[in-house]
């Protein structure tokens, strides 16, 4: 069984790219009000709210009915329109060395055509794969859709 590997999926969005890659690289402060239940609170550690590139955030949230935390880097490639989250510590890292959740967007009509992948190796064979932490990603994407479609 491999430790390395990625999962991923692809899901179609209402907003237009640049207006997703804003959520996240001016206006993540405000991601906890788009999924209230499964979102709890985002810190700013390093960087600034309003560029976001290389900034460190740390994130509480609940995945599987567990609250848990972590903290994460900030990669931002507006020109390629990818986001990509490099998590630094936290309880994921206790099956996982390497957790990336990454977002890559691309027009589609009015929207957008988000690819979530999440790269990850695992601390052993007996770790499952990160399907539960994809399923998150998933879910709270659609609502942050949802919440800024409407602004």
């Amino acid at each position: 069984m491999a430790l390395n590997g990625k999962v991923e999926a692809v899901l179609e969005l209402e907003c237009p790219p640049e207006k997703f890659l804003k959520a996240w690289k001016s206006e993540a402060h405000q991601i906890p009000k788009h999924s209230p239940n499964d979102i709890h609170a985002v810190e700013l550690h390093e960087g600034d709210w309003e560029s976001a590139h290389g900034s460190i955030k740390k994130w509480d949230y609940s995945v599987g009915g567990k609250r848990e935390s972590l903290k994460e880097r900030v990669e931002l490639d507006e020109a390629n329109k990818i986001i990509k989250f490099t998590v630094l510590e936290g309880d994921v890292m206790k099956m996982y060395k390497v957790f990336n959740p990454i977002y890559k967007l691309e027009a589609k009509g009015q929207g957008t055509l988000a690819t979530l992948v999440i790269e990850y190796e695992k601390v052993n064979e007996d770790v499952p794969n990160p399907d539960i932490y994809l399923d998150f990603m998933l879910g709270r994407t659609k609502e942050i859709d949802a919440a800024i479609g409407k602004a």
